[in-house]
């Protein structure tokens, strides 16, 4: 098997790896850290989890001169997180080798701190390609245009953010002979112009997952009925012990009320979503790279490329439009060969898109959790009484009566008796509505009076 030994890495780049526990190169460090050491452009297709950021960062430092205060790489991620994600990792090479100086450069931090810091230039400078932008072009207090290696993480996000003509506009401005690195889970059609611009035949390597769907996850699927998303995740949290519980929400807004549902009863968690200001992103951030809470709240776009490990349960909250995303949420657990379970909470608005899952070959166990203990559903898709199926039941006897002698006029009296319990069926459906609609009203209310509580 390969060693890191086998890539003739200079001693405090062995003293990096060895300082992150790392025996073994992944598939992705593997194929990608000689083709970067040969100064070759790679587009890199790669799912989060496989090793990718130090698949970059590993012949980077290989790469940079400690000694010449020069900025000599650059790095953009396409949200705060995700650049203080690889800062994190990267800043581990400090405490090997002090001399490297690795700057993170992203929005919410002061300006006036910003510039007096850079006044000795950093040799790695990571960071949101906005805010790397505007110190570079506007400000003139980063000189990116040294650096002759460009990073661009998560790709196919940043031109989805919309964040690819900042990128354009810094690396116009660097040298003819730019090394680029495009990391990413999909190169979109839009993105190959850009990476035809800068890329004279790139290296392509592309990590492709030998399971589209890992056999070692669980998938249970919870009802909530009538009851909300934080509400059902409080029924189950008694019934099961997670090292870490990553909650996906489908919205900013219900992340929002999931957190305070779970906070309000005295569960300790971290939440991440766009919602949040610069301040509590960043303490989210630290808390997540640090595992201080089992518990963590998102979106899909906050929580995407944000490698969180010893992920043991994922409780999906509803399912996402794209269906693609309950594949993505569910496989961030059972890694590396270990079991994982996921959680996807239901409604009846559901159900067609839970048909889709399955009939794409997910197995579905039914369940639900009361005082701590699991108890096994009737498998879904066994057809539940409904109201309505009463109301069918009655129009289908007016319209097949047997042994019932025939009257003038029994037509048009079937069918006002039909038309009857139409009506009947609609004022039922009304009413149901209205108090759907209360509940939802009166549980607002409750979470705005909470809200004014906490502050």
């Amino acid at each position: 098997m390969k060693t890191f030994q086998d890539f003739n890495l200079k001693p405090d780049v062995l003293a990096f790896i060895k300082a992150n526990n790392f025996e073994h190169p992944t598939k992705v460090q593997d194929a990608i850290i000689n083709e970067v050491l040969k100064n070759k452009s790679v587009v890199a297709i790669s799912d989060t989890g496989t090793g990718k950021t130090h698949a970059f960062l590993i012949p980077l430092f290989n790469m940079i001169d400690p000694n010449i205060d020069q900025v000599q790489a650059v790095i953009t991620a396409p949200t705060r997180e995700l650049a203080l994600q690889i800062y994190e990792k990267a800043k581990v090479m400090k405490t090997v080798n002090p001399a490297y100086n690795i700057r993170l450069i992203t929005g919410g931090m002061e300006k006036d701190k910003m510039s007096e810091s850079l006044k000795k230039q950093p040799q790695m400078v990571i960071g949101t390609p906005g805010r790397i932008k505007d110190l570079f072009l506007q400000e003139s207090v980063l000189r990116v245009d040294k650096a002759r290696i460009f990073v661009i993480d998560e790709a196919d996000m940043t031109l989805e953010f919309g964040f690819l003509d900042d990128v354009d506009a810094i690396c116009s401005r660097m040298g003819q002979n730019l090394q680029m690195l495009a990391f990413s889970a999909t190169i979109p059609q839009a993105l190959r112009p850009f990476l035809k611009k800068y890329m004279a035949n790139p290296q392509t390597i592309q990590i492709k997952n030998d399971n589209k769907f890992n056999p070692r996850i669980e998938h249970v699927l919870i009802p909530c009925k009538h009851k909300s998303y934080g509400e059902k995740i409080l029924d189950i949290l008694p019934g099961f012990m997670p090292y870490v519980c990553l909650i996906f929400a489908n919205t900013r807004e219900e992340a929002a009320q999931i957190a305070q549902t779970l906070r309000d009863n005295k569960q300790k968690i971290v939440e991440i979503h766009g919602g949040l200001q610069a301040r509590e992103r960043k303490q989210a951030m630290r808390e997540l790279i640090n595992l201080e809470k089992s518990y963590v709240v998102a979106t899909d776009i906050a929580a995407r490329g944000i490698d969180i490990e010893g992920i043991t349960h994922v409780i999906s909250c509803g399912l996402p439009n794209d269906l693609d995303f309950y594949i993505h949420r569910a496989g961030r657990t059972g890694r590396a060969g270990k079991e994982g379970t996921c959680f996807l909470l239901y409604h009846e608005n559901d159900d067609r898109n839970i048909k889709l899952l399955a009939k794409n070959g997910i197995k579905f166990v039914h369940r639900d959790c009361k005082n701590g203990k699991w108890r096994d559903l009737k498998a879904y898709g066994s057809k539940p009484f409904r109201q309505n199926d009463l109301y069918e039941k009655e129009i289908a006897k007016k319209l097949h009566r047997k042994n019932e002698k025939v009257k003038p006029g029994y037509k048009k009296k079937r069918k006002m008796e039909i038309e009857k319990i139409k009506r009947q069926e609609r004022r039922d459906y009304i009413r149901s509505k209205i108090k759907e609609q209360r509940k939802e009203m009166f549980k607002k209310r409750q979470i705005e009076k909470n809200h004014m509580k906490q502050k």
